[in-house]
């Protein structure tokens, strides 16, 4: 491979110390579906940025990096910033309503 041509990998998801405690205080069942649903992001949101999209969620800002979503049926928000340098969603607000 050239060194000119950037190794392309998948998007990840990295979450804050604040937010990854509030998981772990989760009903375990909870846990892991908020785990898979930001995965699941981070593959949706990498696309939509990769393809010049806005990527899913309520836009917080006019840069069109920071957005907030809310989990279908489940008592939880949180705020990411899609990092596209980096291919990376970071996760630095997690809201738990219970």
């Amino acid at each position: 491979m050239s060194q000119d041509v950037p190794h392309r990998r998948g998007w990840t998801a990295f979450m804050e110390e604040v937010p990854a405690q509030i998981m772990l205080d989760m009903p375990p069942d909870l846990a892991k579906a908020i785990t898979n649903f930001i995965v699941a992001l981070a593959l949706e949101a990498g696309a939509a940025v990769d393809a010049g999209r806005n990527p899913p969620g309520d836009a917080m800002d006019d840069l069109g990096i920071r957005f907030s979503v809310q989990v279908d049926r489940e008592p939880v928000l949180f705020e990411y910033v899609a990092y596209r340098d980096l291919r990376e969603i970071r996760i630095p607000t997690l809201v738990w309503f219970h």
